[in-house]
This record gives C-alpha cells, structure tokens and sequence, in this order.
C-alpha cells in the first residue's frame, strides 16, 4: 500500500502577487492591499502611475493582505490600515479588487487539476492535493510533482506559490508555511520530532491566539512542549474533545480525508463603508450600495450555478452591533431582482436609527440549478439602475 503524500499549496502573498503583475514597477517595494476604489492609481500626463501612500490614509479599514516588503515593517493580514500607516507610512496602497483574485485563483487550481485531480479547495488561495497515487510520487515523496505543481502555477498565473508535502493535511500545512516564498517543504513521519516539535505551538492550525497565550501560561511554548503534556490533563484542562485532539496534533496523527467536492453552503457579498452611513441621510448611497451586492450575488450564483432559497441581510452599526435578518422564499431564485426585493423585505426588519459601517448580503439554502423546474431565473437589477433601499 502506497504511503501518503498529501501537499498543501499556498499562494504567496496571494492578492499583492496578482496587483504586483499590475503595477510591475511596485515590485521590491512594500505594498499593502485594503484600500477603497478612491485608492485606485493614478494616471499622470506622462502616462506613468501616481499611488495612494498610507501616509494619507484615513478610515477605519483592516489590510488583506501585504508584500514581504511591507511585512519587514511589522505590518500583517488583518492589522488596521492607520496602525500600519505608522509602521510604515510610505508603503503604496491598493484597493481590494476580488474580481481578479477570483480570476487568478480560478487559473491556478485549473493548472493544479491538470496534473493532480485530486484536489479539496480550501479558499481563495490554498488547497490540498492528494499526490499519494500519482505515478512517481513514492519514488522521492512527492518532490518532483511538487515542483512540477510549482512550475505549472507560475507558467499559468505568472505566481509563485510554497508547496508543503507530508503524510497528512495537518503537518502537510504547517510545512507549507516553512520556507515562503516559493518554497517546497517535504517532511516524513519520523521527522516530526526534530522538526515540528521545536515550532511554536500556534503554528499548528486549529490552535488560535487565545489557546495559544493559555498554553503558555502552563509553561507550553513549542510543539513539542504540548506533545510532552500528559493527554489526561490536556483533556481535564482543554476539554476532552479539544485536548484530545491537542495531543494527536503535537503528535503529527491526522486521519482527516481530502474532501474533493462539496456543496456551498451559503454565498455572501459584503462591504465595509469609508465612512458610516445613515439609512435616511444617505439613503441613496446605501440603496446604490446594496443592489450592486445583490448583483454580484446574482453573478456568483450564475456562475457556480446555484440557485437561492433564502436571503438574509446583514449590518454592522457605529457601535460594532452586528445584526441579521433572514427570510425564506417560496421558491428558488437565482436573478438580481428577486435577491433585492427579499433583502429589502429583510431591513424593513431592522431598527436603522443608528449609522452603519457594514452592509452585507448572504444566499443559503443553495440548489444546484440543473435540479430545478423550468423558469428558474429571472430578470436582473439593470447597469446603472438604483433601486430604493426599502
């Protein structure tokens, strides 16, 4: 029986990589991603690029993403864009365009599946492979498809990813993560103890910052520190659940399978405001706001064909309250128009007395539409067309 070989690809610095091949003359320079449209470059007479810097930035927006540049200074994914203007404020910032992440990462799975089918989709810029019975995998463990993944990614993107390959998905993560960027990582089950365990614990997925700074108060710093704690009291202290599965981690034991195809569960657009708005005052705003979300629903839906039974709003006020309406639809629907008309039944629900700082839109209780009746779909929100919010 064949041994298993189950790599983990990360894209590095995914959404900076896809802007760099944009804006070549950014390249070396720190780039942080999670600016509004008003961050678009600027077109100059000379035809050269003027970029938004964020030393001028002002806002309450958390960065997606940043080149390796821009992490030298301290900066990271999920950082508020004001603290990372005082670490490094000649940093160039970009706005988030999802559209072309989508697009890219759509070009790099469809490279990877051409060489390894057997691939579970973990997000917009990773995924596992199972490489197990592909023919020359146990001849080295994996590195030469490895590096065949690699070169496939580059030649279709123009990217650069970190491929870690172990025997299974949780250490096959962690070794993904080891030498970026583009770095391949191969690891075999008797090493675990001379390089896992000196990791620090947090480097194992599944063990967050709250868990993490609590096992340090128990003197637990590094992997192999919690693979050394006793299962009895790990179980006592974290729970019987989690501390089992604590000890199995620290141990490198991961039985979980590839999951190659799976039904969505739910698909959302949402959005954070520059500024907060008022469902009166900026009533406008808001309405242009919330049919363009349900336009891009609608062409989410239309692509990975599905079709919606419920849609639910969601908000986010001054005071960081989040809230949810939801209603159920007496048949599925997949167009702009209908998404819109069940999201405006849905704020009809909510107190708008307060400013909001958030607008989101969620489809669930997805039907593939091959499984529907006839007249599935319907007409959508016209370009340009603004309906009122209510």
């Amino acid at each position: 029986m064949n041994r298993r070989l189950i790599a983990h690809l990360d894209m590095d610095a995914f959404y900076a990589s896809v802007d760099l091949l944009r804006y070549p003359e950014l390249k070396g320079l720190p780039v942080v991603i999670g600016g509004g449209r008003q961050h678009a470059p600027q077109i100059r007479p000379d035809g050269s690029r003027r970029f938004a810097r964020l030393r001028d930035y002002a806002g309450r927006g958390v960065i997606t993403t940043a080149t390796y540049a821009a992490r030298a200074f301290g900066v990271s994914s999920g950082m508020g864009v004001m603290k990372a203007a005082r670490l490094a404020p000649d940093a160039v910032l970009l706005p988030v365009d999802f559209d072309q992440y989508r697009h890219f990462s759509r070009l790099f799975k469809a490279a990877v599946r051409e060489i390894a089918p057997q691939v579970e989709d973990r997000g917009i810029d990773e995924i596992y492979i199972d490489l197990s019975d592909l023919p020359g995998a146990q001849d080295d463990a994996g590195k030469a498809l490895a590096s065949r993944l690699k070169a496939a990614v580059t030649a279709a993107t123009g990217l650069h990813c970190s491929i870690g390959v172990a025997p299974n998905k949780l250490l096959a993560k962690i070794c993904s993560d080891l030498d970026k960027p583009d770095g391949l990582t191969l690891l075999a089950a008797d090493e675990i103890a001379d390089r896992i365990w000196p990791l620090p614990a947090a480097k194992i997925n599944g063990i967050g910052p709250k868990a993490s700074l609590r096992l340090a108060g128990f003197g637990i710093h590094t992997i192999g520190d919690l693979a050394a704690a006793e299962p009895n009291w790990l179980c006592e202290t974290f729970g019987r659940s989690y501390g089992a599965w604590l000890h199995a981690a620290a141990h490198g034991r991961d039985e979980r399978p590839l999951v190659t195809h799976s039904e969505p569960v739910s698909i959302s657009r949402e959005t954070t405001f520059d500024r907060d708005l008022h469902a009166v005052r900026d009533r406008d705003a808001l309405a242009a706001i919330l049919n363009r979300l349900c336009a891009q629903l609608a062409a989410d839906l239309e692509r990975k064909a599905y079709a919606t039974r419920n849609i639910a709003v969601k908000l986010r006020f001054d005071d960081f309250r989040i809230v949810s309406r939801a209603m159920t639809l007496p048949d599925h629907v997949a167009d702009a128009a209908a998404i819109r008309r069940a999201a405006g039944q849905c704020l009809k629900r909510v107190d708008l007395s307060r400013r909001l700082r958030l607008l989101g839109v969620r489809a669930g209780a997805l039907l593939p539409v091959s499984q529907l009746g006839e007249g599935g779909a319907g007409a959508a929100i016209r370009r340009g067309e603004t309906l009122p919010l209510f």
